[in-house]
């Protein structure tokens, strides 16, 4: 039995198929980059229809190397908080919000919840620009044309190639609309969203699955009878992926983006372990929350860098990057998107400090590579302060995969914690199809890590 496993990210989407324990299998893989629009005003937007058109390709390329004769299910993991209107039509007015778009504000006079903390303890967010409660309100201001509902980019992608793709818990949790305990729409979120329930999405059920449509069922007939399950979000996925599964082993991805989270068995009904106020909420399915922190900086850090800064390449930056220190440095503020939630620093708030005449690129991008693990390493306090045994971290993501340098940089940042390192660089897709395999208890046996300080380990 393999898995195809599909991981709709911020710069890219991919397709890649996977064994019955969710490992890659070698050279199935296909990727695409999409066209992210990000601009200083605040922008992260997604052009859907380019992006189904990407996906597309994937599958094809996939298909047309034989990848796709022996899938027997299809896993997805994908980013949470975006949002797309959808006209009467069926077709999207406009491009679809990214979690990384600043610029959706609370109406003029509006007011937030009325009592903010259990807000928070109950759908584990803020009533906060990177959520529907005030993406929606603003969106309507913002369209052109009447709105007939709003998806999120899974929704809107799935609803195009399957039979139905009503939204996953994990999905709608990422939404701030949704209550984590009842597992249904918060009624005083959506009031704030001004939403009715028709404008919603579907909540899907347990075990949920989903098929292609007849023509798409034609053009990759490999996949005619495979089941898709519902979409687990990107940071839960990553979580499952990395093999960090319960409450002393948290997971630092750093991809497009960066997160740090930990993982427990929460199932549907049960109270909710104490939230600290600093802290997002999420599901990652109908047994599992996540709670952590998350910001716009990861890789891109890299790729700005990389781009503006005429960077040496290859082994010559492994070996000038090697002569910087792991600790201290420039003084830097990474907030270059500005924040995710709770933060409320707009795009275009990052800092330099510093410089000097003798500052080198390679020192600049350490620098912007220490501030990142600074972030981290505060955000992990507070996490391990919610649970009662000391942590273990595990690092993962195609940034970490990318960088030997940063990985020794955050194990020096999060010292004295053991740290580890996952050398799966798909954790998102593999922790999608644990999921949707019901294995999620298998993962911690599953994830290929080893420790950061192991002779001949990844980082050294």
């Amino acid at each position: 039995m393999n898995i195809l496993a599909l991981d709709l990210g911020t710069s890219s989407v991919r397709g890649l198929v996977l064994d019955a324990d969710a490992r890659p299998l070698p050279g199935a893989l296909s990727r695409r980059k999409v066209s992210l629009v990000v601009r200083d005003d605040g922008t992260g937007t997604l052009d859907g229809p380019g992006y189904l058109a990407c996906l597309a390709q994937c599958l094809d390329e996939l298909a047309a190397g034989g990848h796709l004769r022996d899938v027997s299910l299809v896993a997805t993991s994908a980013q949470w908080h975006s949002v797309v209107p959808i006209g009467t039509d069926g077709a999207p007015l406009g491009p679809v919000l990214t979690w990384l778009d600043t610029r959706p504000e609370a109406p003029a006079g509006a007011v937030g919840p009325a009592d903010p903390e259990d807000f928070h303890g109950r759908t584990g967010t803020w009533w906060h620009r990177c959520y529907w409660s005030i993406r929606l309100p603003w969106l309507r201001g913002h369209t052109g044309g009447r709105i007939a509902r709003f998806a999120g980019l899974a929704e809107y992608v799935l609803g195009e190639l399957l039979d139905a793709a009503p939204m996953s818990i994990s999905q709608a949790s990422g939404t701030g609309l949704l209550d984590l305990r009842t597992l249904d729409w918060d009624a005083e979120a959506c009031a704030l969203a001004d939403s009715r329930a028709d404008e919603l999405p579907e909540l899907a059920p347990t075990g949920w699955r989903g098929r292609l449509r007849p023509a798409y069922a034609r053009r990759w007939p490999q996949l005619a009878d495979a089941p898709w399950a519902g979409p687990v979000g990107d940071g839960g996925a990553s979580n499952v992926g990395s093999g960090c599964v319960r409450p002393d082993r948290v997971a630092v991805t750093v991809g497009t983006s960066a997160a740090v989270r930990l993982m427990q068995r929460v199932p549907a009904g049960q109270a909710m372990p104490p939230l600290p106020a600093e802290l997002w909420r999420y599901r990652v399915d109908h047994e599992h929350v996540v709670t952590g922190a998350a910001y716009s900086s990861g890789g891109n850090l890299f790729a700005w860098a990389d781009r503006e800064l005429r960077l040496p390449g290859g082994d010559e930056l492994q070996a000038a990057l090697a002569r910087v220190p792991y600790r201290g440095g420039l003084p830097v503020n990474v907030r270059f998107g500005g924040d995710r939630p709770p933060g409320r620093a707009p795009a275009g708030s990052g800092v330099l400090g510093g410089l000097s005449f003798d500052t080198t690129a390679v020192e600049i991008l350490a620098g912007l590579m220490r501030g990142l693990c600074d972030l981290v390493a505060a955000d992990l306090a507070v996490l391990e302060s919610s649970v009662d045994s000391p942590v273990e971290v595990v690092l993962g993501g195609g940034a970490m995969a990318a960088s030997a340098w940063w990985r020794t940089a955050f194990a020096a940042a999060l010292a004295p914690r053991p740290v580890w390192y996952g050398r799966n660089p798909e954790v998102g897709a593999s922790g999608a199809a644990l999921v949707a395999l019901g294995r999620v208890g298998d993962a911690s046996r599953l994830a290929a890590i080893v420790r950061t300080d192991e002779p001949g380990s990844p980082s050294q």
